[in-house]
């Protein structure tokens, strides 16, 4: 049955790329859920999976790449079997996307305040003037200072973080119900990254728009996301609420991820790393696909997939270990400490962050 409060529908996804080597099974059985105003993150090494999952969502996938099977349900319709035309009018409208580097995603030819109203000329017929003045309202809603007389300005007149702020303004125009977040920080230095998570998190309140974060830094997950979806190799390996993943993970991949995070204390000169490399998908292993670079593997991981083992209502991995049959095995004491440091260190953070943009906007409104 499904649920009223899910704006999204993932169910039994699976995404082949054909090529000259053969058929990439690069999305296996992906099942997951989206619910109103919430943020969804999808975590994972590169390669994983999780840009893919979102390309299918928004009718972007690469023309050798079939969807194999699988639904994905918005608003009671199925996206996978809607024509181009008609998901031109979900596209940017009901469902928006935030691609890692603002470079590429600007034109560098066209004022910014033009490319902000864009899409409500495109979708809503809307004219010249009302849309530049609805884009005026969004440069100011994601704080950048000056709006008035930056709205006739370059993108390349503005700072990384400006850009990156102009992009999100772009994705939020239309007031979408789904906000895709593609590593959208990656290219940014650490307090501009603070700064942007926290205007994304203050937008998201404003607007009431759910969003699927993806990243590979589990670090920007901690204050950002109200649940975490895990992927390797193409699954969905864990999936719990934040705390649950940060403070209880179950599956060995996730204590992978949490144990090379960095913190300000380490001392060491190389972090500690996952062994191996993840699994040519064009013939996937048998049982489970970490399988290779598991310490704590045991002799069913090679022969059998293991299922979900639900851990509370919230909580679910994908691992033998919590087979009842299973040897009884503790993740490793540092992901604790980590996770300890982690915290604190994304409390200041975030408190920073407040605190530039709260006199970034005085320092706005002494310049106006």
């Amino acid at each position: 049955m499904e649920n009223q409060d899910n704006v999204l529908e993932v169910r039994n996804l699976e995404i082949n790329f054909d090529t000259f080597a053969g058929t990439v099974k690069a999305i296996r059985n992906v099942s997951f859920d989206l619910k109103k105003g919430e943020t969804l993150a999808i975590v994972g090494e590169s390669g994983s999976g999780k840009s893919v999952t979102t390309r299918a969502i928004m009718g972007l996938l690469a023309r050798n790449a079939k969807v194999a099977n699988g639904t994905i349900e918005y608003q009671d319709r199925d996206l996978l079997q809607l024509s181009e035309r008609d998901m031109e009018q979900i596209r940017g409208v009901d469902i928006a996307e935030i691609f890692q580097d603002p470079m590429t995603s600007l034109d560098p030819t066209m004022k910014i305040g033009r490319q902000i109203a864009e899409p409500l000329m495109i979708h809503k017929n809307m004219k010249k003037d009302q849309a530049e003045a609805e884009a005026l309202k969004m440069m100011k809603l994601v704080g950048i200072t000056n709006a008035e007389d930056r709205i006739n300005d370059y993108p390349h007149q503005f700072s990384g973080g400006m850009r990156q702020r102009i992009v999100i303004a772009i994705a939020l125009i239309n007031y979408p119900d789904i906000l895709i977040a593609d590593e959208p920080t990656t290219a940014l230095d650490v307090t501009i990254q603070a700064q942007i998570l926290h205007l994304m998190k203050e937008l998201q309140t404003k607007i009431n728009t759910s969003i699927i974060f993806i990243t590979h830094d589990l670090g920007v997950v901690a204050g950002m996301a109200d649940r975490v979806a895990v992927m390797y190799a193409g699954q969905i390996v864990e999936y719990g609420t934040v705390d649950e993943i940060f403070y209880d993970p179950k599956h060995p991949y996730t204590w992978g991820l949490l144990n090379s995070m960095p913190t300000l204390d380490t001392k060491e000169n190389t972090l500690p790393s996952i062994p191996g490399t993840p699994p040519d998908l064009l013939e996937p292993p048998v049982g489970d696909a970490f399988a290779a670079r598991n310490q704590y593997a045991l002799k069913i991981d090679t022969q059998k997939q293991p299922p979900f083992f639900k851990v509370s209502d919230t909580h679910s991995a994908a691992t033998w270990l919590l087979d009842p049959r299973a040897p009884k095995v503790t993740p490793p004491a540092t992901i604790l400490e980590r996770q300890k440091k982690y915290a604190a260190m994304h409390e200041k953070a975030v408190a920073e962050a407040k605190r530039a943009e709260q006199e970034q906007h005085r320092s706005g409104e002494e310049e106006g």
